[in-house]
């Protein structure tokens, strides 16, 4: 589905904030509620809006540490293989195959240390892991929810034209 500048500043909008009402969106876009409830209805049929959920921040839940952990795996595991076995531990909040010499990348969330270690024992122990290496977040520099910041696709062939809403140094 090829979304236009409303539908990305709509979509921008409620992952800002979900709650809001149609009006008050909007207000943000320049259209009117039921213009935008007919767009966020179309977003949705077409599955570019696939639900609504609240972002809960980790140290709440009391999972105040994260650790990245590449997974070397044995032969040609599968992907399905990978993500069906990672999908059982709760504290991998995120997998994903990737280029270079790993076969995954795993997103851990735990409460401490000693969890996050625990859990990578576990995951290093299944039969098809060969080797992990793991690091561990300090700071998070960014965190922009998918969605928050919804660029226009570039056209085929078109250089990269940088980052939007930037603002030049002076110096």
């Amino acid at each position: 589905m090829e979304l236009d500048r409303l539908d990305r500043d709509i979509i921008a909008a409620l992952v800002e904030d979900a709650r809001q009402t149609y009006a008050e969106i909007g207000q943000q876009v320049g259209l009117s509620a039921s213009a935008v409830k007919r767009r966020v209805d179309r977003l949705r049929e077409t599955g570019a809006i696939t639900g609504f959920s609240a972002r809960v921040a980790p140290q709440a839940l009391g999972w105040t540490t994260e650790a990245y952990v590449e997974l070397f795996c044995q032969g040609k595991t599968k992907p399905s293989d990978i993500a069906l076995a990672v999908s059982k531990f709760p504290e991998v909040v995120a997998a994903a195959t990737i280029t270079g010499e790993a076969d995954a990348l795993l997103h851990i969330r735990a409460t401490d240390v000693r969890h996050v270690e625990r859990v990578i024992e576990r995951i290093a122990a299944m039969a098809f892991v060969v080797r992990t290496k793991s690091a561990i977040v300090l700071s998070r520099l960014v965190d922009t929810p998918p969605g928050a910041a919804v660029p226009a696709p570039a056209a085929p062939g078109a250089p990269y034209a940088g980052p939007r809403n930037e603002t030049p140094a002076t110096g």
